[in-house]
């Protein structure tokens, strides 16, 4: 087993990220090993700093085969911020969502917006996803 740890919305990025929008898409945690999510459909996928970098597994927040379907399913959006620092030149959220997150790019901003909208301001993530 391994240890959830507590991470503000606004500032997860890579596994973590990708990790916190499975959840709140639905996916199911594998009780045995928290780095792997089971989708709706039963089939079980992992979610890992080296997938995430490698690209490999679940990993919405940077591959937009996975996280264009995200903004399609929720009607969401995400649009570029000029002005602002390149970590938040992007705002983000599904619809409905009343406030909208920032990130560096607008699939990190929707996927944020996302799971502050599903999750909350905080949520908890398997420990080893954090790098």
């Amino acid at each position: 087993m391994t240890d959830l740890i507590e991470v503000k919305t606004a500032r997860l990025i890579g596994a973590p990220l990708d990790w916190a929008v499975a959840i709140a898409a639905g996916f199911t945690m594998d009780p045995d090993c928290r780095t792997t999510v089971w989708h709706r459909d039963g089939i079980p996928t992992s979610i890992s700093i080296r997938g995430a970098a490698e690209g490999f597994g679940y990993r919405p927040s940077t591959y937009w085969a996975q996280g264009g379907q995200l903004i399609d399913r929720h009607r969401g959006s995400a649009q570029h911020c000029p002005g602002l620092a390149d970590d938040i030149c992007y705002s983000g959220g599904p619809e409905g969502a009343g406030v909208w997150c920032y990130g560096p790019t607008a699939l990190v901003a929707f996927c944020r917006g996302f799971v502050h909208y599903k999750l909350g301001d905080t949520v908890q993530v398997p420990k080893e996803l954090i790098s």
